[in-house]
């Protein structure tokens, strides 16, 4: 390919057709639209192609097939890349796209444009500046079928090239002459064209490669390429001008460095000299007098390219196209007969249908014999060739000029028609202008009928109007539009500030006779606030004259309106006196009353807002964000931005994108703050009230990633905290007037801030406020990020193995390691220690954290990788993965190598997905083999199927190693200690105190250690780190984001309407704003921080609630039915849970030691006085697993009585009070894909016991089992698996023995379901109860639905209890009827009264799984409302809109929302991927079935909207889905847990 290094020689050109042809061309593919046909040319002839969009979201009809080509990687024919591919920059159309442009092009990378009209008239200044560049924009005109052509005249004497098509293959052709006339002429061209003209043409081939290449001079596009220099700013006059270097028309002779026969070279060589800068105003480059060679002769500068050049240039293209396809094209052309008196000249989109129309006339038509006009060149302007155009016959011409938005009388068109023919030779005698309007093919012959009368008058009437002046329906711009989710901001303001909240450019607003873009625009909007704000001062005026001077009927209008006056600029004291001020008023009835309640919302004090985006950052200066902040007057903009993070790296670095908040803060008058809503709800409204109360101009920066209308909340929300947490988008509040208080002015509301912001805080004093503030930030506000980082990090890690290493004479052995559960992390430190017993070298480190060029350089290597998702890399392989997978340098002949692989056979049961088994360790060998690698031993893959799961594998791989090492025969090697287990970590935890106090105290981590991540489970909190942003935080170098999940005990699930408050606050100020309602009838907190989580936890406690044993090997959170209509009966259930729930308590005093002392470390025993260190019951190792008791009260299992190690249905004597319980035992949801030795289990009926003794039964069943339990294997641990091992009767006689009498037989019972009853219902005092629908459990407020600022506010005036459901929902109960209004209008107001909703969503539950859950491996609580809503139109369809079907979702199989009792659930599999399970009882008595394994979400619906019409079709009366699944066949049903595995509906992988 040498013409990549300027000169082309025939090979190299024959092999870049060749290229062209095989990869676009030759495809026998048809082009079906105009947009297609520019943006193949585009494509091909370019090295960057600026995408313009509507939105980032959503494509232009030229972007979708630019993404086509780049993602299939079709090469362009002038990229000089290494792949050819052109790079595609997608702009949104309103933010000032044609910035994007200036750096590619003057870096000598030809560079076109892909957009609509509408973006022109406000790129004027930069078309003046880029007209003097090989530029290509191809402008589709809008708006769409009636577009305005007033947008090309506007921009007519910008300096550029005018090209139009109208057909589709016009289209192709002159986009194809646009590209050649940029490289021959130097000069920015623009080709237009109407695509509505071409929409019924027919589909075209491809373009000729070969003439394409030709005509595009590929010797002058590499000179163009190799010229590129530095260039001033945009902002400057940089004085390129283009000159024309004549030389012979068609292919220039290859002569090295000629600069003879390149025009564009003349512009480009120039920009490059060294010599001097250029001037436009002169024909010399250099500022100096001209330079003498050493025969003192005076080289003449080179002429200007002239419009004939221009002339010239275009006709030499069209002549080549003539002589290859035998189609013509002019400057000008004419069509009708040589002899034609009259003409019409058609500048619109329409000129085809007028071309049929006249070549359909009648001989006695007006129009006959007449000839038809258009410009092809339209600038420059030649008139000289549009006289050689028209036949001398032609007397009259008829201008025709589609422009809807006329600036003068004479239409543009006319004046150049009108100039040229007066100026020249011809016979025209009259020239006619007319404004051509919509027209049709019904109303072409009527518009040429009165265009020719009117031409043929002897007195005709100019600019007549031909057509409609409006377009049809549809024709019209994307020039505005709100994304949907963008609304969430503006909620805020409406909820906030309700009827006083003005939107000065809101979209919709109606302005009289202001266009939609300029009503949108912040000038606009700022002028309109301030005469809203002047409108308001001349009320208060008013309001003041009339106080001192008005006649009223009455008398209290004066006194109030003096005491409002006195408020007025007070918002709050005015609007508390205004709704008094206006009924006075309206009592008054006077006419200057009346006059002043014409305007009585001005009695409230206006919060003024501007609303803009991100594209107001673009150029401060121009978009009215300098004008708020210069002026100082007290308005507020709210800027929306909404580049999502992950598309940050793909913005385009020269565009100069502003940062506001910065620019605000500079100013000093201002109140600036940076919110997100998808972070920090709580933050966003007090951003937006305290910009309220500022007096002076406010900025609200607003964070709202988008892709598109498409975007779900949860991809929104994934893409907010990457930003946040990473300090892309950081959250902070800048307050001016906090200085007169004595307070920091910049108040850091999340925990990192960027460089930028950095360096303004370095320059403000109040940064050490800050820092001494918060020193937990301290770290943050100083750090630096970059690349660099992991990099060092690397590098020292690396050295510090070395130095460790240095003084050991054995042979070296590097063990790199990819694990995302720790398995694979765990095998390469025992290896390394036996390497090390052995005499080895031995290093092990994490892939993410080896150095990739060290690589070479290794003698013995060991990959261990444990295999994620789809046959993925774990988080900590990826990147060394991506380093080496491509990596064309590496050399590993000198290395030897093996490979162990963790995967699971059973994973992937489908034939075409076995593939993905042990895919990581697999590709790993096969590139090292690649690579020249000589194996140590061959792949060893360990499998949990096989009988010692991945140990069998492993068994057999490693001693291979050590065999190929030498040292396999080493004597006296020492006994290595055994795997530390959960069971040592309790024995040596001394009553669960470990080191948790020391782990807390550290505050170099976010993190605690693996053991007392193990022993603070049992203090109720569980260590977690945020997935969504863990590999971004990776990439910085940073350690995970780690937080804490707290858990509640809270037996029953009944809560104090205080304690609700009390949770509420914890969850605002120590969590992240939300609260979970779980499936075990308590409360859980996420996202509190380390620092937080000691003075959560004491924040519970006084409460009186606590966390002990709310997880952990113990008894945890005993459950209770709720039973809202049989309150006296719920009430002496609900306190036998009380008592197991206190009795089966730990008795270790660690919890109140660590969590429950003051400042001085003293203990503040709240909650209980434990006083003993030791544990009657449980002992120094607890249980063998987690122990769950349940309490259901027949006819409702809304606990899942039979999902419990304990599950105690309620009976009722015949006196209507409480007798006992029938007592299961051993129920458990925990099971592990594919390990046929786990399973989900029912309970088995023990028998009935008496209410008295039903604590100590509970007891001895958590005895046997704490005896008798598993504690080697944690997987066969719970109670369930000591049942069936032992026996039904054996683990009875068990009990019994130890508790000293037998059960007596169960009692009956019967349950109707296990859902709960929403709505209003009544108890037998006569109390109501109201259930309220919570999806999932999430109390949260979103802009839509602040629903939990609503139940705060019922629970500040509510008299009774909330009750907690097993199903995750919310019971307010015991509410009097004399409070019951005040509640309705409450739950009326904040939206909580809904409960019309599908059946299937009713009765849905889903853990939390991503982002905080470790154990997840696919989504739930944020996926399956969407799952459920792409399923509720089937339902609808079918008549099961509210039909109660149980389904449930959770991310991995440990059961925490039961699944297995769903009658549909999906479980986890990989992320986007789930087994889904099907069969299981209504009333919770069942388990369900494997139906299929590892689908998606298409496959989902694809087998679920069949099955339900089915059902709605099939079912038996009052038969339950998963009822009919059993009886028509499509799955087995399930008698037990031992048979869970078989009989599945989907065969299991089976090894070959």
């Amino acid at each position: 390919m040498s013409f990549l290094f300027g000169k082309a020689d025939s090979s190299a050109a024959a092999t870049a057709a060749s290229k062209l042809e095989s990869d676009m061309a030759t495809q026998n593919i048809q082009i079906r639209t105009p947009e297609e046909a520019v943006a193949r040319i585009a494509y091909l002839a370019s090295d960057v192609i600026v995408s313009i969009q509507p939105s980032l979201g959503q494509d232009s009809a030229f972007s979708s097939h630019l993404k086509r080509y780049a993602a299939r990687k079709d090469p362009g024919l002038v990229v000089r890349t290494e792949d050819s591919v052109p790079e595609i920059l997608s702009i949104r159309h309103n933010v000032d796209p044609l910035l994007s442009v200036f750096a590619p092009i003057r870096s000598g990378r030809l560079t076109s444009v892909t957009t609509t009209s509408n973006i022109l008239l406000a790129s004027i200044a930069h078309l003046y500046k880029l007209a003097n560049y090989p530029v290509v924009i191809h402008v589709s005109l809008y708006p769409a079928n009636f577009p305005d052509y007033s947008v090309i005249t506007a921009i007519r004497n910008s300096g550029w090239t005018f090209i139009q098509s109208e057909s589709l293959q016009e289209a192709q052709d002159m986009a194809v002459t646009a590209h050649a006339l940029a490289i021959r002429s130097g000069k920015g061209v623009i080709h237009f064209f109407d695509p509505s003209s071409c929409s019924h043409d027919k589909p075209i081939a491809a373009e000729d490669a070969v003439l394409f290449r030709e005509l595009l001079n590929l010797d002058n596009v590499r000179r163009y390429q190799a010229s590129s220099g530095s260039e001033s700013g945009i902002y400057a006059d940089d004085g390129r001008v283009v000159v024309a270097l004549d030389y012979p028309e068609g292919r220039p002779s290859a002569v090295p460095n000629s600069l003879a026969d390149s025009t564009v070279l003349g512009a480009a060589s120039k920009v490059a000299s060294s010599e001097g800068s250029e001037k436009s105003s002169q024909l010399s480059n250099s500022s100096a007098p001209p330079s003498v060679s050493s025969a003192t002769t005076i080289e003449a500068a080179p002429p200007l390219v002239t419009s004939e050049d221009i002339h010239k240039y275009v006709t030499s293209i069209w002549t080549q196209f003539k002589a290859a396809t035998g189609r013509s094209y002019n400057a000008f052309e004419w069509s009708g007969p040589a002899t034609a008196e009259k003409a019409i000249f058609v500048f619109g989109s329409d000129a085809g249908l007028f071309a049929e129309a006249l070549d359909a006339a009648k001989p006695d038509d007006i129009y006959a014999k007449t000839g038809l006009i258009t410009a092809r060149l339209y600038r420059p302007w030649l008139g000289s060739k549009l006289l050689e155009t028209i036949p001398n016959s032609v007397k009259r011409i008829a201008v025709l000029e589609q422009i809807s938005r006329k600036t003068t009388k004479w239409g543009p068109l006319l004046i150049d028609v009108l100039t040229s023919v007066k100026s020249g030779f011809g016979g025209v005698e009259t020239v006619v202008g007319h404004q051509l309007g919509n027209i049709t093919p019904d109303t072409i012959h009527q518009a040429l009928r009165g265009i020719f009368q009117n031409l043929a008058s002897e007195k005709p009437l100019q600019n007549l109007e031909v057509g409609k002046t409006s377009g049809p329906p549809g024709a019209q711009s994307y020039a505005l539009e709100q994304p949907k989710l963008e609304t969430a901001y503006t909620k805020i303001l409406d909820q906030l500030f309700g009827n006083r909240v003005y939107i000065a450019n809101a979209l919709g607003s109606k302005n009289a006779g202001i266009s939609p873009t300029i009503a949108a625009s912040p000038e606009f909007g700022f002028g309109s606030l301030l005469a809203r704000k002047e409108h308001r001062q001349r009320f208060v005026k008013e309001v003041k004259q009339a106080a001192s001077t008005g006649s009223f009927i009455t008398e209290s209008p004066v006194n109030w309106l003096a005491k409002w006056a006195a408020s007025a600029e007070d918002a709050k004291k005015a609007g508390e006196i205004a709704d008094d001020v206006i009924a006075r008023l309206e009592t008054d009835g006077s006419s200057i009353a009346r006059n002043l309640l014409s305007s009585k919302g001005l009695f409230r004090k206006e919060s003024l807002w501007l609303v803009g985006s991100d594209a107001w950052a673009y150029d401060l200066g121009n978009s009215g964000v300098h004008h708020v902040l210069a002026s100082g007057e007290n308005v507020n903009m709210l800027i929306i931005d909404s580049t999502p993070y992950s598309e940050r790296a793909a913005a385009d670095a020269e565009r100069r994108k502003k940062d506001i908040g910065l620019y605000a803060m500079n100013f000093g008058n201002a109140y600036v703050a940076s919110t997100a809503v998808y972070s920090s709800y709580t933050q966003v409204l007090q951003a937006m009230l305290e910009a309220d109360q500022f007096e002076g101009p406010s900025v609200v920066l607003a964070y709202l990633p988008y892709f598109g209308e498409q975007d779900s909340p949860l991809t929104v929300l994934q893409e907010t905290k990457k930003a946040v947490d990473l300090g892309y988008w950081p959250l902070y509040r800048w307050n001016p007037e906090n200085e007169d208080k004595g307070e920091p002015n910049f108040s850091l509301d999340s925990e990192r801030v960027k460089n930028e912001l950095k360096e303004f805080l370095d320059r403000d004093n109040k940064l050490t406020q800050l820092m001494r503030r918060e020193p937990v930030f301290a770290a943050s506000l100083s750090q630096d990020f970059g690349t660099e980082v992991r990099a060092q990090q690397k590098r020292k890690a690396r050295d510090a193995y070395n130095q460790l290493l240095e003084g050991l004479f054995g042979a070296p052995l590097t063990i790199l390691f990819a694990s995302d559960n720790g398995n694979a992390q765990s095998l390469a430190k025992r290896l390394g220690t036996r390497g090390r017993a052995r005499g080895l070298k031995t290093i092990v480190m994490a892939m993410e954290d080896y150095p990739v060029e060290d690589l070479s350089k290794e003698e013995n290597i060991v990959l261990i990788t444990s295999t994620a998702g789809q046959g993925e890399f774990p988080q900590n392989g990826k990147p060394f993965w991506d380093a080496i997978k491509d990596n064309t340098d590496l050399d590993l002949a000198s290395v030897n190598y093996s490979v162990f692989g963790l995967g699971d056979k059973h994973y992937w049961p489908r034939k075409e997905d076995r593939v993905y088994y042990n895919k990581p360790a697999k590709d790993l060998d096969r590139v090292f083999a690649n690579f020249g690698g000589k194996q140590l031993s061959e792949i060893g893959l360990g499998d949990d199927q096989d009988p010692d799961g991945l140990q069998t594998g492993y068994a057999l791989w490693e001693p291979k190693i050590w065999q190929a090492l030498g040292v396999a025969n080493v004597e006296g090697l020492p006994e290595e200690p055994a795997p530390l287990t959960n069971e040592d970590i309790k024995l040596a935890s001394n009553y669960l105190r470990g080191t948790i106090v020391e782990g807390l105290n550290d505050t170099t981590t976010g993190a605690i250690s693996a053991s007392d991540q193990q022993l603070t489970k049992f203090h109720g909190t569980y260590m977690q780190d945020d997935r969504d942003v863990r590999d971004e935080r990776k990439a910085q170098g940073l350690e995970p984001a780690y937080s804490f999940m707290i858990r509640c005990r809270l037996p029953g699930g009944v809560s104090t309407p205080q304690q609700w408050i009390q949770m509420d606050d914890i969850s605002t100020s120590l969590g992240n704003e939300t609260m979970k309602l779980t499936t075990r009838q308590t409360f859980q907190f996420h996202g509190v921080v380390k620092g937080k989580l000691k003075p959560a936890m004491r924040a519970i406690n006084r409460s009186l609630m606590t966390t002990i044993a709310a997880c952990g090997d113990v008894n945890r959170n005993v459950m209770c039915s709720c039973l809202p209509t049989q309150s006296e009966y719920h009430q002496q259930v609900w306190a036998c849970s009380k008592t197991i729930s206190d009795h089966l308590l730990p008795s270790t005093t660690a919890y109140h030691e660590i969590w429950l002392t003051d400042e001085d470390n003293k203990k503040t025993q709240v909650a209980g006085n434990a006083v003993q260190d030791f544990e009657p019951l449980y002992g120094p190792t607890y249980l063998p697993r987690k122990f769950k008791i349940t309490i259901a009260i027949p006819p409702h299992n809304d606990t899942d009585v039979y999902a419990h190690d304990v599950g105690l249905i309620a009976i009722k004597g015949d006196d209507g009070q409480l007798e006992g319980f029938n007592v299961l035992a051993g129920g458990g949801m925990g099971a592990t894909h594919n390990n046929k030795k786990t399973y989900p289990q029912t309970g088995r009926m023990m028998g009935f016991v008496k209410t008295d003794e039903v604590h100590i039964a509970c007891e001895k069943i958590m005895l046997v089992q704490r005896d008798n339990g598993d504690r080697k294997n944690r997987k066969h641990a719970r109670l369930k698996y000591t049942i069936d091992d032992l026996g039904v009767d054996v683990f009875r006689s068990k009990v019994e023995a130890l508790w000293g009498k037998l059960f007596e037989p169960e009692r009956p019972f019967h349950f109707k379901s296990n859902v709960d009853t929403f709505g209003w219902q009544k108890d037998e005092n006569g109390l109501s109860h109201f259930t309220f629908f919570i999806e999932n459990g999430r109390i949260e407020n979103t802009a839509d639905f602040q629903m939990k600022t609503g139940l705060r506010e019922i629970a500040k005036v509510h008299k009774g209890e909330f009750r907690l459901t097993g199903n995750q929902h919310l019971i307010l109960s015991n509410v009097a009827d004399e409070d019951l209004p005040q509640m309705k209008e409450l739950m009326k107001k904040y939206k909580l009264d809904n409960v019309q909703f599908s059946g299937m969503r009713l009765s849905s539950s889903a853990c939390v799984a991503f982002p905080t859950c470790g154990l997840a491996m696919a989504e739930s609580e944020r996926y399956l409302p969407e799952l459920i809503t792409k399923l509720e139109g089937c339902l609808e369809e079918n008549g099961l809109g509210k039909e109660s079907i149980v389904m449930r979702m959770t991310g991995c199989p440990n059961g925490c929302a039961r699944p297995w009792l769903a009658e549909v659930a999906f479980v986890g599999k990989a992320y986007g991927a789930y087994n889904m399970y099907l069969g299981g009882g209504y009333h919770g008595q069942r388990l369900n079935k494997l139906y299929r394994a590892s689908i998606k979400e298409d496959e989902i619906l694809a087998i679920m909207k069949p099955l339900l019409k089915r059902y709605s079709l099939e079912r038996e009366e009052d038969e339950h889905f998963g009822d009919f699944c059993i009886r028509a066949g499509v799955i087995v049903a399930t008698k037990g847990g031992q048979d869970f595995h078989d009989n599945t509906g989907e065969e299991e992988f089976e090894d070959e």
